[in-house]
């Protein structure tokens, strides 16, 4: 049984995490954590989550060993309790996106330490996503554009999402073209025509969306269109649970879902 702590219980993917964990054999849910200072420290989890009272209060620090911590806040969030589990010696999974790139050196450099489990979208579907744009890109060649589109909830932070800048990494690296110079994101105004090796990448922020992604192919002639749909949060937090049962008891490493579904390149 993997022993669990949960940051960030009190938002919307925590509470979800911590619903699905406390049904699952597979996890005892030690310790559920929030920042010193949050309002909800000293509150039942329990009923943050919809479970009624567990009697497992939030925290500020666990006081209990735990195998592996679950990071789902902002990005100072995640500097927070990444130090946390260094001091611990434990593994983390990081759903949190929007990282700043002098965070991410610091997550990078964790894993000499940890094992660090760091992905844009935990979903299962969309890690696939992430192999078939790549193939779908180096067949299809330069004569088809490329764009993404990503639609999320009014409440996201970043933009564009974690998943989006994934998906055009994943593009970039299958077709050697130049995240800076051949990424614009959004359009406005007399932009011209449409430069051949482009690839635009666009954001929409509406309502209580959970995540869409989609991918255009186009060509004069025809258009493909690969796209993934979140239809609940679920999907991540399933996906979260997977990769922190994956990667409890790992020797310290960066690993993402890729590893856990089996889908490096050997």
């Amino acid at each position: 049984m993997v022993r669990l702590a949960i940051a960030g219980v009190a938002g919307r993917m925590g509470s979800r995490i911590l619903a699905l964990a406390a049904v699952d054999k597979t996890f005892d849910v030690v310790s559920v954590l929030e920042k010193t200072g949050n309002p909800n420290v000293g509150r039942d989890a329990g009923e943050l989550a919809g479970l009624g009272r567990i009697g497992l209060p939030v925290q500020d620090r666990s006081e209990t060993e735990f195998d592996v911590l679950i990071d789902f806040t902002l990005p100072a969030g995640t500097m927070h309790w990444l130090d946390y589990c260094l001091t611990c010696k434990r593994g983390i999974v990081i759903g949190t996106t929007g990282h700043a790139p002098e965070q991410l050196r610091v997550i990078e450099k964790a894993a000499a330490t940890i094992p660090v489990l760091k992905a844009t979208n935990m979903s299962v579907g969309v890690n696939l996503m992430f192999q078939l744009v790549a193939q779908m890109a180096a067949a299809l060649g330069d004569d088809y554009d490329i764009e993404i589109v990503e639609a999320h909830h009014r409440f996201k932070a970043d933009a564009p999402s974690g998943t989006a800048v994934s998906l055009r990494d994943a593009i970039v690296e299958a077709t050697g073209r130049d995240s800076e110079k051949d990424v614009i994101y959004g359009r406005r105004g007399q932009t011209g025509q449409r430069p051949r090796r482009q690839i635009g990448v666009h954001a929409v922020r509406v309502g209580d969306t959970v995540g869409e992604h989609e991918v255009y192919f186009g060509t004069l002639g025809e258009t493909l269109v690969l796209k993934h749909s979140a239809h609940t949060r679920d999907t991540f937090a399933k996906g979260a649970l997977r990769a922190a049962s994956w990667l409890a008891g790992r020797s310290a490493g960066r690993y993402d879902m890729a590893d856990v579904l089996g889908l490096k390149k050997r």
